[in-house]
């Protein structure tokens, strides 16, 4: 409790007047859009998801990077394609995710952006499988700042671990972690907030109390538990938790499965958020994996040219009056719900 409560503050620490004045113009201009079905855009988005790279060690079955099944380049973000980017949007900007497909500590630059964005007084976080976190590793990235660090833990044993998270290694794992929490020790650093992200599917959701035990024992700071998007659900999948607490579909009478919330015609995600590819086109969210809807490329145009452009306005008028025809918001859990802190 002691250590969300720390992260809350220090998430709070990053607002400054503008940027408060920046949330209140968003947050009023999505409510008149979701109420009038007007599409209305104030403000500049406040969350910002930035790919390091689309390469990863890993093969996990729902994963098109783990599958190598892109259709759309893999490379790595260029750190002064990066510092250019922060520039031109972190007087907004307060929450920074360095994730959108691969895996982060891949781009041997990536804790260098931590650095840079950290210096701006932006909330930054990462998802990583903590394989390439080495003694080394682990004090770097105390030392650049980074505020909340995701690792992806879904499974207790070796056996359990490895049927979703392919080729993996569970003793890099909680090895990577260790060094992580010796290090914030030894530093005497409250950031960055570790998190094990227990993905529950099939074969683990019997150790989801297991994981609570292993995160206290090596002294991470949380355990939060996500459920797993699957592709192709309609027809059930071994991977689709019995306990529906833990899944996002649900089985119809007839034995076939739909996804569990309603698809309301209105997306928080598309007024304060978006994603920047690692070679700079710009996707309305994180579900647009393989870069599908290029809103604009960075590389070409300014970023709040794109933001404010006519191709964002069409998408979010389309998404307002039929978003279940739009294909990759059709397996998706967001809505309405108007949030500041994940």
């Amino acid at each position: 409790m002691k250590a969300k409560l720390h992260d809350s503050f220090n998430f709070l620490s990053k607002i400054t007047l503008r940027r408060i004045w920046n949330v209140v113009r968003v947050i009023s201009s999505f409510y008149y859009s979701k109420i009038t079905k007007k599409v209305l855009v104030k403000g500049n988005p406040f969350t910002i998801s930035i790919e390091p790279t689309t390469a990863c060690n890993l093969a996990c079955p729902e994963c098109p990077s783990g599958q190598k099944i892109f259709s759309r380049p893999t490379g790595k973000m260029d750190p002064e394609f990066f510092r250019k980017t922060i520039d031109a949007i972190h007087k907004d900007l307060i929450y920074l995710i360095f994730y959108f497909q691969g895996e982060p500590y891949l781009n041997p630059k990536f804790l260098e952006m931590v650095s840079y964005a950290a210096k701006k007084k932006i909330y930054t976080i990462t998802s990583t499988n903590a394989h390439f976190i080495d003694d080394k590793t682990a004090k770097a990235t105390i030392e650049s700042g980074l505020d909340r660090l995701i690792i992806s833990l879904d499974g207790t044993t070796q056996e359990v671990y490895q049927n979703y998270r392919v080729n993996g290694s569970m003793e890099k794992v909680l090895a990577g972690a260790e060094h992580l929490v010796k290090w914030k020790k030894k530093l005497k650093s409250k950031t960055p907030h570790l998190i094990f992200q227990f993905l529950v599917v099939r074969p683990n959701e019997h150790q989801i109390e297991d994981v609570k035990a292993l995160a206290k024992k090596i002294g991470v700071d949380e355990v939060k538990f996500k459920s797993a998007q699957i592709y192709d659900y309609k027809n059930g999948s071994d991977l689709i938790p019995l306990n529906e607490k833990y899944s996002r579909y649900k089985k119809s009478a007839d034995g076939t499965y739909e996804i569990k919330n309603e698809l309301n015609n209105y997306c928080w995600k598309m007024w304060h958020s978006n994603v920047v590819t690692w070679d700079g086109k710009v996707v309305p969210c994180c579900f647009d994996k393989d870069a599908k809807y290029v809103m604009g490329d960075m590389t070409e145009k300014p970023f709040h040219e794109i933001w404010e452009s006519g191709e964002y306005g069409k998408f979010r008028q389309n998404l307002a009056t039929h978003r279940n025809q739009i294909d990759i918001c059709k397996n998706c859990t967001e809505g309405g719900k108007v949030w500041l802190l994940g």
